[in-house]
């Protein structure tokens, strides 16, 4: 099969177009036939050797794909609802920038009907990261605010849509004035641009003082004291990434006095049983909104052929794209 593999750690450059043997389905497992792959920002950050891979992952970068199902199991397939020729997507912990990609049963879900295969890979790896950490973590109930940094990232978008099809009130933040209305566009109440704003004081203007409920972080680093000032009493914050830094300072009294929550996570090294879990739960509970596209969808800001690739990285590290970058097969 082709695959793009990292030659080398360092910059865009260092992905090469390659030839791999096909892999093999073990039990629980089952091989796609993959038609396009989902960019994310883990991926860069493998390509530049800040994100090891997981023991036993292929050391090919992806985590997601979607296509047509080639191998496997039969008689695990059907007892998981999928037969031979069925299209799905996948969450997979490496080896999704290839033409032929293995999954664990338990982390594949049908293609939403009437949806193309590069809709169907910019899915998965933000679906199960925002519903495990937004919903599961933290809590996320009808009626609440949420906010969300990077609203216009592949995270952003999807928390923002997903966020607000839960009935939360969702107050965003983005970089320029351009990707503030794309979040007001997807459905944010409100979008603050970081950059002439104090995300921190706003959040706490917009919500008449009381704060906001639950907090998703890509950033971290000094952002945290901030996102602690801003929390309402019980609130949450949930911290998913560390592009601001891992050092963080915050008045531990206000996490005392308003009951604070301060958690994170991190999916690709979860158990397959924990990623199957959440698997269930989005067919339950999302999939049938993507199914009749009710407020809900993947926004694919670029394709590129995977031998491509490069370009794709470096589109995702210019930040200037709204929404999923994608590669097709």
């Amino acid at each position: 099969m082709k695959a793009v593999e990292i030659t080398s750690h360092g910059a865009p450059e260092v992905l090469r177009l390659c030839t791999r043997d096909d892999p093999q389905p073990g039990a629980g497992e089952l091989l796609i036939r993959v038609a396009a792959s989902g960019v994310n920002r883990p991926d860069v950050l493998q390509r530049m050797g800040q994100y090891p891979v997981p023991p036993g992952a292929s050391d090919l970068p992806g985590l997601e794909v979607a296509g047509e199902i080639v191998g496997g199991d039969a008689a695990e397939l059907a007892q998981a609802g999928f037969k031979m020729g069925d299209r799905v997507c996948a969450l997979v912990a490496g080896g999704g920038y290839a033409q032929l990609c293995v999954a664990p049963i338990g982390q594949c879900l049908p293609v939403p009907e009437g949806w193309s295969d590069v809709e169907a890979a910019a899915l998965p790896e933000t679906f199960f990261t925002v519903w495990s950490n937004v919903f599961d973590r933290g809590r996320l109930q009808k009626g609440e605010t949420f906010l969300v940094q990077g609203g216009t990232s592949g995270i952003g978008v999807t928390a923002i849509q997903l966020a607000k099809a839960f009935g939360a009130t969702v107050i965003a933040t983005a970089g320029s004035t351009q990707k503030c209305q794309a979040c007001l566009d997807l459905g944010a109440d409100h979008a603050i641009n970081y950059r002439e704003q104090d995300f921190a004081e706003e959040a706490k203007r917009l919500t008449g003082g009381r704060g906001v409920d639950v907090i998703l972080d890509m950033v971290a680093g000094d952002y945290v004291a901030r996102e602690v000032g801003c929390l309402a009493e019980d609130g949450r914050l949930v911290i998913i990434a560390v592009q601001g830094g891992i050092e963080s300072g915050f008045n531990a009294g206000l996490v005392l006095r308003r009951r604070l929550t301060i958690t994170g996570s991190t999916l690709r090294p979860r158990p397959v049983a924990f990623k199957a879990a959440i698997a269930q739960k989005l067919r339950e509970q999302v999939w049938p909104l993507l199914a009749r596209r009710e407020g809900v969808k993947p926004v694919i800001h670029s394709t590129f052929a995977a031998a491509d690739a490069a370009q794709a990285h470096a589109l995702m590290q210019s930040n200037q794209h709204i929404g999923k970058i994608v590669l097709t097969w």
